[in-house]
């Protein structure tokens, strides 16, 4: 089953063509990452997917439906006047579900990514990785079809990033969304994902689409096992030529 899918599509700026011609369909409960170096339209086909860009030719399929569909930024972007409570129950209450109801949804949420106990906390009072659960939890709370990451754990420091990556991989296999990701990390993507497709400089094309072997999430030390090493390689290696293209 498709949750999500780009058709032949290609967007244009006025600089000239940014993303394209590409095709990707996503499964559900698939994880699929995106990698390709700057500039090459990773974050431009993620907005195409949740609804917050239109393509310039081809077409885009994406779950249409209110909250469906949900998107965490490089950025927690969390009302810094709000709780972490608030934070999370907004768009519940922005879609019309009392306030009682929609604050127990973001507590059970919360709970879900670590941060019980921290509830009436303010995004001041938060720690970088606390706050990017925040926004992980807010974006959980609708219970959509498709989670999309756009290079959620850049800004954060090695330790914080694995321990999310593990935490959303927990995460998953509790609500099976499809996830789309966007990262520039190699090891992260094959980590991460049970595909991962590599796009070569603007304007942004697949040249490699690699499924990756192995149970998610994933066990302890699979990032030393043979299977994962091959795929990283694979993966840089297309990586490589897509940047000399």
């Amino acid at each position: 089953m498709t949750v999500a899918a780009l058709r032949d599509v290609e967007v244009d700026y006025d600089r000239g063509r940014a993303l394209g011609p590409v095709s990707l369909e996503i499964g559900a409960q698939e994880i699929v990452a995106l990698v390709g170096p700057s500039g090459c339209g990773k974050s431009t086909a993620l907005r195409l997917l949740a609804g917050l860009e239109t393509p310039t030719r081809g077409t885009v399929r994406r779950a249409t439906g209110r909250g469906e569909t949900a998107v965490v930024f490089q950025a927690p972007t969390l009302a810094p006047w709000l709780s972490a409570r608030a934070n999370v129950a907004l768009p519940l209450e922005l879609a019309g579900m009392p306030r009682a109801e929609a604050c127990a949804a973001a507590d059970a949420a919360l709970a879900r990514v670590g941060l019980a106990g921290a509830e009436a906390a303010r995004p001041a009072q938060l720690s970088g990785g606390m706050a990017m659960r925040v926004s992980l939890a807010r974006a959980l709370v609708t219970e959509p079809k498709l989670l999309l990451l756009d290079e959620p754990f850049a800004a954060l420091d090695e330790i914080t990033r694995r321990a999310l990556a593990d935490d959303v991989l927990t995460l998953w296999a509790t609500t099976r969304s499809a996830i789309v990701f966007v990262t520039h990390n190699v090891e992260e993507a094959v980590y991460m994902a049970s595909r991962v497709v590599v796009m070569g400089c603007g304007p942004g094309t697949i040249v490699g689409d690699f499924a990756v072997e192995g149970p998610l999430p994933r066990p302890p030390q699979f990032r030393t096992t043979p299977g994962f090493r091959t795929t990283a390689e694979a993966v840089s290696t297309a990586l490589a030529q897509g940047v000399g293209a």
